[in-house]
């Protein structure tokens, strides 16, 4: 029979097992590849770099620069190809799926901001925001949240005002979705309160450089939720059957503005980047904001 000095050893190592696996129950440390860092954006000397750990999606090292009008941060978008709509049956607007070579351009990171658009009113080439139910512009606490209540004019003078000017449709998607088919700035993981405001989740717009985690592959921020973004084109619901292959510019005028993104009020499948709206320029809202762009010459 084994001596109580020999059996010694093991009945501490056991007992240090023990404790050792209660602490790992009780204070487990999250993998680092977890579902909440599945995305990420990380600013270094200057350079944003994107990451989808757990994912397929590729790690995308972006260019970016400062505007001197208004303080934004812009990221490069590079010269290339890449597939534009959807395939999907039932939403005409935004069929079909077709290849777009786009040109190198600039695209503001985040909306603009009140505390921005402030810049161009006190300058005298912006009008102020319109009245709303809920009135952002003006109060400090929302400097940081996109200005809201502008027309298609009032976004397009701005962005003239800073030496930008808006996105046309096919730019704002390859900002948003990349060159590999995504459905969602961040991938193809569907929405989630860490990477977008969407479906009435907070109620309302929230600041512009919220939701690192849903970052689109160059870096740019809340195209996906937030508001809806003015751009350039004008809105025709069968374009995609005509459209250009190079640098498309939008169909003549229609009495409609195209505006991408969605907003805190839409749903799911409405903040998919593919996904476009269609409201008359002069018509404001609390859901509708924009972002610049600038061709690389610029």
């Amino acid at each position: 029979m084994p001596s109580t000095t020999n059996r010694r050893p093991v009945i501490i190592l056991s007992v240090l097992f023990f404790l050792a696996l209660t602490l790992f129950t009780l204070y487990k440390i999250p993998s680092p590849i977890s579902d909440v860092l599945r995305t990420q954006v990380r600013k270094t000397r200057g350079v944003i770099a994107s990451y989808n750990f757990g994912t397929s999606m590729p790690i995308t090292p972006i260019e970016t620069r400062l505007s001197s009008a208004d303080g934004m941060t812009q990221v490069l978008i590079p010269a290339g190809d890449f597939h534009m709509g959807t395939d999907e049956k039932g939403v005409q607007k935004n069929r079909p799926t077709h290849l777009v070579s786009i040109s190198a351009f600039w695209i503001d990171q985040t909306e603009v901001s009140n505390s921005m658009y402030a810049l161009c009113v006190a300058a005298g080439d912006c009008p102020l925001p319109g009245g709303g139910l809920k009135p952002y512009y003006g109060v400090s606490k929302y400097d940081d949240y996109p200005v809201v209540y502008v027309t298609w004019s009032a976004a397009d003078a701005y962005c003239r005002w800073a030496g930008r000017r808006l996105p046309t449709d096919a730019e704002w998607e390859k900002a948003a979705r990349g060159t590999n088919d995504r459905i969602y700035p961040w991938g193809n993981d569907p929405p989630d309160e860490s990477r977008a405001n969407y479906n009435l989740n907070l109620g309302g717009p929230l600041p512009v450089d919220r939701y690192l985690l849903g970052a689109s592959p160059y870096g740019a921020l809340n195209m996906a939720g937030n508001v809806r973004e003015w751009v350039a084109d004008w809105f025709h619901e069968f374009y995609y059957l005509v459209a250009p292959q190079n640098n498309p510019q939008g169909p003549p005028p229609t009495g409609k503005k195209s505006l991408r993104g969605g907003s805190y009020l839409d749903d799911a499948n409405e903040i998919r980047v593919f996904n476009r709206f269609d409201h008359e320029p002069n018509s404001p809202g609390e859901n509708r904001g924009f972002r610049c762009a600038a061709s690389v010459d610029e």
